[in-house]
């Protein structure tokens, strides 16, 4: 039995050191998507309609009584 347990222990790290992190392959396409994320968001953000809006709440918050 203990025999077992010790080959399915060393079977489970090995497998676990097979696939030890990202390549570089997925770091850059990780990296291009974060980017184009980026690029959108901005896009976002700075459109009229989303400025006037943040704005108007930007006001807002600062014209309120206490």
């Amino acid at each position: 039995m203990m025999q077992k347990v010790m080959k399915w222990a060393r079977t489970m790290a090995r497998r676990a050191r097979a696939d030890s992190g990202m390549t570089t392959s997925e770091y850059a396409v990780g990296t291009i998507a974060a980017c184009a994320f980026a690029a959108v968001l901005y896009k976002v953000v700075t459109s009229p309609p989303v400025m006037a809006q943040l704005q108007s709440l930007l006001k807002d918050a600062l014209d309120a009584k206490f």
